[in-house]
């Protein structure tokens, strides 16, 4: 296997004591002795509810060629284990991050927003990777400890690398920022997420603006000029001295802007102007959030350097990851029925997006359009009024049933009218044998939640009770 880091550089980078038989090279990082591999460095982080350094052995007997630990614990360990000893492991992951930036040559480019980072990330994975080989970080690591990890695990001869940074509270990507240092950032839009820490939108937008501080210099932002924060977000931008302020979006101001598009059930075809050049190109994924967003995909790719062409070719193999809008056709005892997997996670961007999805979807003749709704976590006293609000979008996109769970989504169920309401409990669990009694052959079923509000378990339920068809099971943030 390939070498990630020399251990004399590792223990170099974080100031570390080196204990036991070690070996000359790791060949990859974990925090995690479940998935850890023959070769990594395991890194015992004390986490909310688990501390690392009980999972020690446990990483070694998987594999692990050392373990990073703390020095006050190493009397846990046998006096052979191979250990390097830091005073404090999640600092010395950060140090290791550092060190992985600095020796660095790679393009950067670091994606933010209220929805959307996740797949703009992986969209970014795809575009660049047409150019060059590239590296980004793996499903949604992107706070305090994913994001470190993420540039840990980054090798040194890429071409490009990029990196998702999140936020709950203002300050926590300031130092985040600091560590990947983007040549290019994107701001995909702002939105009522986590409002329940903010109490409004523009407290958010400066949150997330925080990003710019770490932008190197000469790099750029790249921000959504659709979105009500753009002028706020583009004067800290300027404020942050950010050599350049580049925007993307449907407005005619906008300096990559969509000229025209078509959405289909599985795909959408795109005309756009990017930085002046005329692209069309396919996304493998439906969705007009994702339209807007290869936006500025492109716009960062064509920054970066890289082929503006074949980075829009990419797009075509775009495809919704698991709990993002994976799709999968399920058998009935007739016929089959699609199931959209949106149970990762919810706020009210992409929640209406998710419902635009559905209205989408196509159907049997029999056949009815479903919505299985959670709760939206985080969103303060206003919570009750954007559940409530989403009666307007299902009634635009055609949706037929709306099963709900969950208190604040009973403000919802309430605004339905009767002959859209399919069921409501308190939890997803009491929702579950009810929405499994409604499925017919035909039907498009949409299931979202925020994570709390456990969504997932009815997503594995209707799997286990519809078995799904292999063929279509990769078939949207």
């Amino acid at each position: 296997m390939t070498a990630l880091w020399t251990l004399s550089d590792m223990a170099t980078a974080m100031g570390a004591t080196r204990s036991g038989a070690l070996p000359t090279v790791v060949t990859g990082i974990s925090i995690d002795s479940r998935t850890t591999a023959k070769g990594d460095a395991f890194f015992a982080i004390q986490g909310d509810n688990r501390d690392g350094h009980g999972f020690v052995e446990a990483a070694l007997k998987t594999g692990a060629a050392v373990a990073v630990v703390a020095r006050q614990r190493t009397i846990n360990f046998a006096a052979d284990a191979p250990l390097l000893e830091v005073d404090d492991v999640l600092e010395a992951l950060r140090d290791l991050a550092r060190a992985s930036r600095a020796r660095l040559s790679a393009k950067v480019i670091g994606v933010t927003g209220s929805v959307g980072k996740t797949g703009t990330k992986d969209a970014l994975r795809l575009a660049l990777g047409a150019d060059g080989e590239t590296y980004a970080s793996v499903a949604s690591y992107n706070n305090h400890w994913g994001v470190p990890l993420s540039l840990a695990r980054c090798p040194a001869n890429v071409k490009y690398a990029v990196f998702e940074i999140g936020m709950n509270h203002a300050g926590e990507i300031t130092p985040l920022t600091a560590l990947v240092r983007p040549h290019a950032a994107i701001v995909t839009t702002i939105e009522p997420v986590h409002l329940e820490y903010f109490g409004s939108l523009d407290k958010i937008a400066d949150a997330k603006a925080e990003i710019f501080s770490g932008i190197e210099p000469g790099g750029a932002a790249v921000l959504n000029r659709d979105n009500g924060q753009y002028a706020r977000l583009a004067a800290a931008a300027k404020a942050a001295n950010v050599a350049r302020i580049v925007s993307f979006g449907e407005d005619a101001m906008a300096d990559s802007r969509l000229t025209r598009f078509s959405l289909q059930p599985d795909s959408s075809t795109v005309e756009a102007d990017i930085l002046g050049q005329h692209v069309t190109y396919k996304i493998g994924a439906p969705g007009k959030h994702l339209v807007l967003n290869s936006l500025a995909v492109l716009t960062a790719a064509a920054l970066a350097g890289a082929d503006l062409a074949l980075a829009a070719l990419a797009l075509d193999r775009l495809k919704p990851a698991t709990g993002r809008g994976a799709r999968m056709t399920l058998t009935t005892p007739t016929g089959s029925a699609l199931l959209i997997d949106e149970s990762y996670n919810a706020n009210p961007a992409s929640m209406r997006a998710a419902i635009a999805l559905l209205g989408q979807a196509p159907i049997g003749p029999r056949g009815r359009r479903i919505a299985v709704l959670g709760d939206m976590l985080e969103l303060g006293a206003e919570g009750l009024a954007l559940h409530r609000a989403l009666a307007g979008p299902l009634k635009a996109a055609n949706v037929d049933l709306v099963y709900c769970s969950g208190p604040q989504m009973h403000a919802l169920w309430e605004a339905l009218p009767s002959g859209r309401r399919g069921g409501y409990a308190e939890t997803a669990a009491g929702l579950e044998s009810s929405v499994l009694d409604a499925l017919r052959d035909g039907d498009a079923v949409m299931v979202k939640g925020s994570l709390g509000s456990k969504m997932g378990p009815i997503v594995k339920a209707l799997e286990r009770q519809f078995p799904k068809q292999a063929a279509l099971e990769q078939a949207p943030t």
